[in-house]
């Protein structure tokens, strides 16, 4: 999930370890041999280094910003899950004829459902084994289905049913319900949408590939005068371009458990206890840590 004080530059640098280590290899060796050796002979024009320069740096500003937008997409639909089970749940209180036996039952049948709901959705496209609370109600409910999440959705339907059957709610009362239901199911789907759709490997494979080009010209195309400031320029100047192609890496699949996640176990939490306050439930679980929500 984004969280600043989980996001260090040491564990940044060590997700480009390697990079670093074979640029400044490269920069050391080569400056070297190009200030004292049989290289200092080769030149490449300044022209030249600039072209790659440029088209490295269009390229990585498209895989960025198509990689923002989807982890935006991302939030932008767990928002929305958000206002949908708060939604959901206010509905059921509302609508929900009072002094019917079977009203405070349902109501938080519904209500539970939906918390559960949250926690399954978020684990099942982090692709984790289900949480202990998850388990639980799966063998409890007799929940057997390959989408939990869509056979939670569908068991709202029922229950929804019931209610209607039971003449606790009217028709327009159980549309409505239905609708948040339906926006419920849309938002898993665009959820599941961005978790099975991959970014492209070759535009990946393309840019790092240029950047080595590019990391490979550049000391020939700078002054041989300083050997220190050839150096840095060709270990400085390559490492920023591969930190900016990982940062997209890293936001392009917002629910792979890592630090630059949608906060999908914190939103989850955040549902439980608005959702626990609206039934009139006491026992409100207090807001844990984010650090205790994914593993780097």
């Amino acid at each position: 999930m984004l969280l600043n004080k989980r996001i260090s530059i040491l564990d940044f640098i060590k997700t480009i370890k390697v990079d670093i280590v074979l640029i400044s290899s490269y920069a050391v060796v080569v400056g070297i041999f190009d200030q004292y050796g049989f290289l200092d002979k080769i030149s490449v024009p300044i022209g030249v280094t600039a072209v790659f320069g440029t088209a490295v740096a269009l390229l990585l500003g498209f895989r960025t910003n198509q990689a923002y937008e989807r982890w935006w997409e991302a939030r932008i639909i767990w928002g929305a899950i958000v206002n949908d089970s708060r939604t959901l749940v206010r509905q059921c209180v509302s609508f929900f004829k009072r002094g019917n036996d079977s009203y405070e039952a349902l109501v938080a049948e519904m209500a539970n459902r939906q918390i559960i709901w949250c926690y399954a959705l978020g684990e099942s496209l982090r692709k984790l084994p289900f949480s202990h609370r998850v388990i639980k109600y799966k063998e409890s409910n007799k929940t057997e289905a390959f989408n939990i999440p869509n056979a939670l959705l569908s068991e709202h339907s029922e229950t929804l049913l019931k209610a209607k059957k039971k003449k606790m709610v009217n028709d327009f009362q159980q549309v409505q319900i239905d609708s948040t239901i339906a926006k419920l199911c849309d938002s898993m789907g665009k959820c599941e949408r961005i978790k099975n759709t991959v970014f492209p490997k070759a535009h990946s494979l393309l840019i790092h590939l240029i950047i080595y080009v590019f990391a490979t010209m550049l000391p020939f195309g700078l002054s041989d005068e300083y050997l220190a400031v050839e150096i840095g320029l060709t270990i400085g100047i390559p490492i920023i371009f591969i930190a900016i192609e990982k940062t997209s890496i890293l936001m392009q699949d917002p629910f792979e458990n890592q630090p630059l996640d949608t906060p999908m176990t914190d939103l989850a939490e955040t549902i439980e206890i608005n959702i626990k306050q609206m039934i009139g439930e006491t026992d409100v679980p207090e807001k844990k840590k984010p650090t205790d929500y994914y593993v780097l």
